[in-house]
């Protein structure tokens, strides 16, 4: 999980997935900034890093990067997002969940902004299962 400025996103983010995937599915806290990674670590995230340089190197090595969709742009969270970072993210092998949060002047059309947080976290997490290959006991 990739998240920056306050870090609520990806602390609910970390909740949400902590909660709804297997105790060894590992979670990577990967914060622009020490706040955002501290509170996506005590929302039970397995390890965290902070950091240009932490993003760029842990990009290329995870199987699946989650995170709003200003990741993948540079200065995007208030000019934390470098354009290293982007970079790195965008280019990365990794499978992107993307949050369409309609902040740093990016506007996915069909997305109407309306969407509670919290119902997106929910889908990002549904995505990730599937992604995961896991199966919902009540799909039968």
């Amino acid at each position: 999980m990739i998240d920056g400025q306050g870090g609520g996103i990806g602390k609910l983010t970390v909740e949400t997935m902590r909660r709804e995937l297997p105790a060894d599915v590992e979670i990577l806290a990967l914060g622009t900034n020490a706040i955002a990674t501290s509170l996506m670590l005590k929302a039970g995230a397995d390890e965290g890093a902070t950091g240009e340089n932490a993003i760029v190197v842990n990009a290329g090595k995870v199987d699946i990067i989650a995170g709003v969709i200003g990741i993948i742009a540079a200065g995007a969270m208030l000019g934390e997002l470098t354009p290293r970072m982007a970079r790195a993210i965008a280019e990365s092998p990794a499978v992107k969940l993307l949050i369409p949060l309609n902040r740093c002047n990016i506007e996915v059309v069909g997305v109407d902004g309306e969407t509670p947080i919290t119902t997106l976290v929910g889908e990002l997490a549904a995505e990730l299962k599937e992604k995961l290959n896991l199966r919902d006991d009540s799909d039968g």
